[in-house]
């Protein structure tokens, strides 16, 4: 039901019962104050305080997953430069094997002898 609905539904039904105001005025204040609180009820409403605990609740978490979020990127950071140091670690030892003359073996293994 759309707000403005609501709206003119609760008038209505406060009109029909001023309409009959011949009742004894505490039978309209029992009336009036059923139809108010029927029309908070389908409202959902909540308190001030359940309001405000809810708040409360709701920046905690954000302020959580804010250093949860920082959390994980310093770790992906962190792994990043891991796998970069890797990858440098594993093309050094080639490079070493190019740089290496095989002839030196060769002789190395004659001296030994």
């Amino acid at each position: 039901m759309s707000r403005n609905d609501f709206i003119s539904r609760f008038a209505q039904q406060l009109g029909e019962r001023l309409q009959d105001a011949s009742h004894a005025p505490e039978e309209l204040q029992k009336s009036m104050q059923h139809l108010v609180r029927g029309a908070v009820d389908r409202l959902e409403l909540v308190s001030r305080e359940d309001f405000d605990i809810l708040m409360e609740v709701l920046q905690r978490t954000r302020r959580r997953v804010e250093a949860l979020e920082r959390q994980v990127t310093a770790l992906e950071a962190s792994l990043a430069e891991r796998d970069a140091g890797a990858s440098v670690s594993k093309t050094l030892p080639g490079a070493m094997q190019e740089d290496h003359d095989p002839a030196e073996d060769a002789g190395a293994g004659e001296a030994s002898r």
